[in-house]
């Protein structure tokens, strides 16, 4: 096993990881994200996207096994990192949490697609 293929492989384990995270402690995801779930719709929120997506993202190309499944979920990282960044300098949003996210994801990004 190649070097490339442990980090695509660690990327993924910690996405699904993430989502984990986000399903089954959804409060957790609240002071790492900034967002604050209003009722039992909000913690649905979380747990759907913070965690039923990032499990499917983090599982899906380890399942398919395709390269286009693995650079489908670096697409998405930099997609992310691309909106945040656009955030960070229109919103003025330079906290130390959204330089290290952006940073990231695009790490996650470029190793996943490549």
């Amino acid at each position: 096993m190649e070097i490339l293929e442990i980090l695509q492989i660690a990327v993924l384990v910690i996405t699904a990881g993430i989502g984990l995270i986000g399903l089954t402690v959804p409060g957790s995801i609240t002071g790492f994200t900034g967002l604050m779930p209003d009722g039992v719709r909000g913690v649905s929120e979380l747990r759907g996207i913070f965690g039923g997506l990032f499990i499917g993202l983090g599982v899906a190309p380890l399942v398919l096994g395709t390269t286009e499944a693995y650079q489908v979920v670096g697409i998405g990282y930099l997609a992310i990192a691309a909106a945040r960044a656009f955030s960070i300098v229109y919103d003025q949003s330079y906290a130390r949490s959204n330089i290290l996210s952006v940073i990231s994801e695009i790490v996650f990004g470029i190793i996943l697609i490549v």
